[in-house]
This record gives structure tokens, sequence and C-alpha cells, in this order.
């Protein structure tokens, strides 16, 4: 039991580090694309495509049964819950600060799927209920770093909670998403992510059809910067999410959920890093608790 525990951890620290990079990917795609509606559902149409298409070619040499029923329908309503909510994150982190929009959608990615799991499988014991609530402060602190705008004040602020509104429903369709791709998951790795595909991509072309024809005219095109973007994001966010599958098997749900989403720390990390945003000794600290957060889930 303990070796599981272990490897449910590490699989979801892992689809974290991923997870991060692939969100900062997809936030570039999006600034290149014309940080807009239209641009984000560019930028996750392009990236869902590709993966659906790997996905499709590996099911099939593998052999694996298709799912039906139950599973089809949790992989597909995942997918549907993932596709509006990556559009709405993609969007927050072209249009501000990443690392703010990363964390406050962390913290409700987490906050979800750890509820439900306690209330479907019981408590994971005291240390690891205040390992979750010690990640969560994590997550806060690194949110609540402050925000440096050359805008002037009033448009700032405007532009700033839009941001965070944007990132506050991409952080509960996350939640919603990791449940579903948990009971998916008993299907197997590779068609519960195929099935998912499929479901963002119907919301994704849905949402394009009917919101985007009036939205965002000035979007560019389909550049080879898009393009790059958007591949990259699909491998890291399809490798990802395989973990995040890979580590509800071994484990427990609450604990991949909350370990994943402190997938903010690689957003920032890649943001300060590329775009030179600045690193604040706020953040630096809500790494260091989010440290001692795995610790005391893992322990």
């Amino acid at each position: 039991m303990d070796f599981l525990l272990q490897g449910n951890a590490l699989l979801a620290l892992g689809a974290a580090v991923l997870w991060g990079g692939g969100d900062f990917s997809g936030g570039m795609g999006v600034k290149h694309a014309g940080e807009n509606l239209r641009g984000a559902l560019r930028v996750v149409l392009l990236s869902h495509v590709m993966s659906f298409s790997v996905l499709l070619v590996l099911g099939w040499a593998r052999g694996d049964a298709f799912p039906h029923g139950a599973l089809l329908a949790w992989g597909i309503g995942s997918g549907v819950s993932a596709g509006a909510s990556l559009t709405l994150f993609y969007l927050a982190l072209s249009r501000g600060s990443m690392g703010a929009s990363a964390a406050v959608s962390g913290l409700l990615a987490a906050a979800i799927p750890a509820m439900f799991s306690m209330a479907t499988e019981g408590s994971p014991g005291v240390l690891r209920v205040a390992g979750f609530g010690v990640a969560g402060m994590a997550i806060w602190i690194i949110a609540a770093g402050p925000v440096a705008v050359a805008d002037a004040a009033s448009s700032a602020t405007t532009k700033t909670k839009s941001t965070m509104g944007l990132a506050i429903a991409a952080g509960a369709g996350f939640g919603i998403y990791f449940v579903g791709l948990k009971h998916a998951g008993a299907g197997g790795l590779v068609w519960p992510m195929a099935t998912s595909r499929i479901g963002s991509l119907s919301v994704c072309l849905l949402i394009l059809l009917v919101a985007g024809r009036g939205v965002g005219r000035e979007a560019a095109g389909i550049t080879w910067g898009v393009v790059r973007w958007a591949v990259m994001t699909a491998v890291l966010d399809t490798t990802g999410n395989m973990m995040f599958i890979a580590a509800t098997r071994a484990g427990r749900l609450d604990v991949a959920a909350v370990l994943a989403s402190l997938y903010p720390a690689s957003t920032i990390v890649l943001a300060a890093w590329v775009l030179r945003e600045r690193f604040t000794r706020r953040q630096g600290w809500g790494m260091a608790v989010a440290a001692v957060a795995v610790v005391m889930i893992t322990v």
C-alpha cells in the first residue's frame, strides 16, 4: 500500500510538471493567435486534434477495447468540461499574469475533487487532510502576489478582475474534469483520453460556431508560431493527463488531484524564465509551503 501511495504521488507530481509546461505553451500560443476567444479556441482545437490523432493510432495499435456505457459517458463528459475550461484558462493566461491565473485555477482544481474523494472514499487521514489545506494555502500565497501593470489604474483593475473571473471558471471546470477522468480511467489509459478529446473538440467547435462568429475578428491567423506552441501544448498536456489517470488508478483521487494541482509552480518558473515576469518573494514562499504540503501528503 505504501508503494502504491508513493507511485500515486510521484505520478501526480509528474503530471503537475507537465501540465504547468502545457499551460505555459497554451498561453503563449494564444498570445500569438490574438489574445481573444477565437485565438484561444484555435490553440485548443489544434492541440487536441493533434492529441486525438496520436491517441487513435495508439489505441488501435494496442488493440484495447473501445469503452462503452458509463466509461464512454465519463470520458466524453470530462472532455466537454476540459475543452471549455482550457479555452477560458488559455485566454486568462494570455491576458494577465500567468502565475496568478494558474494559481487561482489550481486552487479550485484541487478543492473540488478533494472534497468529492473524501465524500466517497472517506478521510485519507488527519495528516494528509492537513496537507491538502497547506497545499491550498501555498496556491493562494502564490496567487496573492502583486502583479506589476503599466496601464492606467482603472483599466488595469478591470482587466485583472476579468482575468481572475476566467481563471476561477476554468479552475472549477478543471475540478469537474479531474473527477470525470478518474471514473473514465477505469477503462485504461489511452481510450479514456481519446474519448475525452472527442468531448473537448465537440464543445470547442460549438463555442467557435455559436459565440465566435462576432468575437475577435482581429485575431491572427494560424501562423507557424501558433502551430509550434500548439504542438508543445499537445505533447505536454496529453502526457500529463495520462500520468494523472495512472495516478488515480494507483491511489486516491484526492491525493492525485491536490498534488497535480500544484502545476502553477512550473508555469510560474517558465513565465519568469521566458517572459521575465517578476518572481516575487511571496511566490517563493508559496513554493516553499507547497514543498511542505507535498511531504505531509506523501509521508
